[in-house]
């Protein structure tokens, strides 16, 4: 009986997804459009039902090159934040540049990127790096920066040098916010990757809009965005738990 009693509150809690497929619905039949403007969730659900295996391929391909670009832009972001927490010279060098990376918006440097490193994965995961590489670098610096007074002094009361400060102390309190970065940023990366594959790419869900939306296949083109929605959901969830985890063990 409790299982099911968790279940149909599991379900009970769905509403707003049935309230959502019912406003789009209605959206589309009281201004009579027709499939080709804005196909009907049901057709949609069913292409997505019925034709999941032709989703898989690019589903996978979009999650790899969003969790590349997550982990590099992490990883970028986290560096930087430490540069900039080590040396004033250094922050007067990468919070500028953090800050020009932060203002430019993506669709402006997809050329610069494609130029750089190419058209294909590398432009994509340059593409997600960048989305994911300033929400790491703020975080990694609110959390170097709430290092406590206290801890400070007792680790140079007792000899301790700025590398062991920062291996020791700093590190503990930078990745609880850097955790939190990764769950912000985990479904723009999706979102960015599939922006970037439909704007240069060949592959992932990106490109499968773009496919099929030049061939006005419409429900496939809104499937994909569904897909896509789903996947990031799916990839917040995940995210959240990495947190949950990451948490337990530092704090």
């Amino acid at each position: 009986m409790s299982r099911l009693r968790t279940l149909a509150m599991g379900l009970v809690h769905l509403w707003p997804i049935a309230l959502i497929i019912v406003a789009w619905d209605l959206w589309i039949v009281l201004n009579g459009y027709t499939s080709t403007v804005a196909p009907r969730p049901w057709f949609v659900i069913a292409d997505v039902a019925v034709g999941f295996g032709d989703y898989v391929p690019s589903v996978l391909y979009t999650l790899g090159v969003s969790l590349g670009g997550l982990v590099g832009g992490t990883a970028i972001g986290f560096v930087a934040g430490i540069a900039v927490w080590w040396s004033a010279a250094l922050s007067g060098v990468v919070t500028p540049a953090a800050l020009v990376i932060r203002s430019v918006p993506i669709t402006a440097m997809i050329p610069i990127i494609a130029r750089i490193v190419g058209y294909g994965d590398a432009a994509v995961i340059t593409s997600t790096a960048l989305i994911c590489f300033f929400p790491a670098f703020v975080f990694t610096l609110s959390g170097l920066a709430s290092i406590p007074d206290s801890g400070r002094d007792l680790f140079r009361v007792m000899g301790a040098g700025k590398a062991q400060v920062l291996t020791r102390l700093g590190v503990l309190h930078a990745l609880p916010n850097l955790m939190i970065s990764v769950r912000i940023t985990a479904p723009s990366a999706v979102l960015a990757a599939m922006l970037a594959e439909f704007l240069m790419g060949t592959n992932g869900l990106g490109a499968l809009f773009s496919e099929s939306r030049s061939y006005m296949d419409m429900e496939r083109a809104w499937g994909t965005a569904l897909v896509a929605t789903v996947a990031s959901v799916l990839v917040f969830v995940g995210a959240r738990a990495l947190e949950r985890r990451v948490d337990a063990r530092v704090t």
